[in-house]
């Protein structure tokens, strides 16, 4: 994340053991959530099975659900790592478990935490805390759609088949995905949160963001740090909030009033929402898992969309498991693939560490490849992981159908190198991973035919998903094989 990037988070990899010699094994895996007004840790034991080569996660264990810690701040704009150095050390201590321990894990800082000024200082803080972790950064789209990923809102939609709308609420933002057959068909994030505005147990406001002075004005109240705030005055906030948030439910068109609250563009897709998904903090007061008081607004706020929502006679589903468990862990495995249907064409580029996977939608079971059509999927799928601005290098997996001539595989890497325009003015190679048996025959074609000026990696035979992340190991000279180490992070519910 660079300095000054008011956008984005940070997911964290750990390394893991060398599996390749068994079938069976298991794993420590530990998911690290923190947020702008909570953080917290779960520990699993990953149970790993050998299938067709792949190492999967077949079964999840959570050996240690940590403790709710207030995100600590020495002012508005800085966290205080120390206190949280101290919280996640205990809560290793806790479970009894070493860094060097861990075998894999994800760290997700979230919300307004990103946006502080020693966000950076903070990812590396805990990567150091939590083993040999390698980072890549996340933002609103992304954290959107794993919050509807955890509170099992995409697996709902595909399972049971309707349309749900996922919300999820924290500290200081927004986020909601709306999930279709098990695809998310639009998504938005606001800037409203519980802990916009944050009170001693004497109701002293010891902290106020922007927003919560936006919404106090809203409601009627001038309001600043160290002036009292009353129940009243947190319902009445608690009321705007979740007005705002009621006619984004509905899907109406936000008024020029509105704008200023939209951190990504507002959701044109219209149609009708069978059920509903709530994730973050402030859903643990919506289904009633939460009492306490954490000296903000979330209970009010909680209250008021519950209300909202019984009256308009949404269904509200519950969520999959522990609704602050976003991201579990990461699981991990290793692909060998053969030599001779790859193309590496600079092998001292290898090793290629912790590449983001970008899954565009492509559609390539028609007869005509359109050069058009490709170039804007992958710019599509370069946004939904926010890797737009050309920094690193990302993998554009696929799965090829149809035959593979000469206009097809042209159209095709015609359009991928469109969409890829700001990466390759930054010199970063080509990398193309598909799913049949096709990586040379791309590979060559890119090479000979429309003589890039990058570097061309094209390899097959392995199967990946957005949120994956790969690593490609140096050839081996004996087979001309290479190494793949593909990450998955790993839900709750995901098996």
């Amino acid at each position: 994340m660079d300095d000054g990037d008011e956008e984005g988070g940070r997911v964290v990899f750990a390394e893991q053991r060398n599996l390749a010699s068994a079938e069976k094994t298991s794993l420590i895996s530990v998911g690290v959530d923190i947020g702008s007004s909570t953080s917290h840790l779960v520990f699993s034991r990953l149970k790993m099975e050998q299938r067709d080569g792949q190492y999967l996660a077949v079964e999840r264990e959570v050996i240690y659900d940590s403790d709710i810690f207030l995100t600590p701040y020495t002012d508005q704009k800085t966290i205080d790592s120390e206190k949280l150095g101290e919280f996640i050390s205990g809560q290793y201590g806790s479970a009894q478990i070493r860094s060097d321990e861990v075998d894999t894990g994800a760290i997700i800082l979230t919300g307004l935490a990103v946006r502080k000024e020693n966000a950076r200082a903070i990812g590396e803080l805990f990567a150091l805390e939590t083993g040999k972790f390698v980072s890549v950064s996340a933002g609103d789209k992304m954290e959107a759609t794993m919050a509807a990923l955890g509170s099992g809102a995409l697996v709902n939609s595909r399972e049971i088949g309707v349309n749900v709308m996922n919300v999820d609420i924290g500290g200081g933002t927004t986020k909601i995905a709306i999930c279709a057959k098990g695809k998310i068909v639009g998504l938005t994030a606001v800037d409203i949160g519980a802990r916009v505005i944050a009170f001693d147990k004497n109701k002293v406001i010891t902290k106020i963001e922007e927003t919560g002075h936006f919404f106090a004005q809203e409601a009627g109240l001038n309001l600043s740090s160290g002036t009292a705030i009353t129940t009243a005055d947190c319902e009445k906030i608690a009321e705007c909030m979740a007005s705002r948030l009621e006619e984004i439910i509905a899907l109406r068109v936000p008024s020029s009033q509105d704008e200023p609250l939209y951190r990504l563009k507002p959701i044109d897709w219209r149609g009708e929402i069978d059920a509903l998904t709530f994730s973050g903090g402030v859903s643990e007061f919506i289904y009633d898992y939460e009492k306490r008081s954490f000296g903000d607004l979330g209970p009010f706020l909680a209250h008021a969309i519950h209300r909202r929502v019984e009256q308009t006679g949404y269904r509200i589903m519950p969520p999959v498991e522990n609704i602050r468990a976003t991201v579990v862990g990461a699981s991990q495995y290793t692909i060998q693939l053969t030599g001779t249907t790859i193309i590496v064409s600079d092998e001292t580029l290898l090793p290629l560490r912790n590449i983001p996977v970008i899954k565009p939608t492509f559609n390539l079971d028609q007869s005509e490849i359109i050069q058009k059509d490709i170039s804007e999927a992958v710019t599509d799928g370069l946004h939904r992981l926010e890797q737009t601005d050309g920094k690193q290098p990302v993998a554009i997996c696929f799965d090829w159908f149809g035959s593979a001539s000469y206009k097809r595989i042209e159209n095709f890497l015609s359009g991928v190198v469109i969409g890829l325009t700001k990466h390759f003015k930054n010199n970063h190679p080509l990398i193309l991973v598909c799913e049949g048996d096709i990586g040379k025959t791309l590979g060559t074609h890119a090479e000979e035919e429309m003589s890039l000026k990058v570097p061309i990696i094209s390899v097959d035979g392995i199967t990946l998903r957005e949120f994956d992340y790969i690593d490609i190991g140096r050839v081996m000279i004996a087979s001309g094989a290479v190494p793949v180490v593909i990450k998955s992070l790993l839900f709750p519910g995901e098996q």
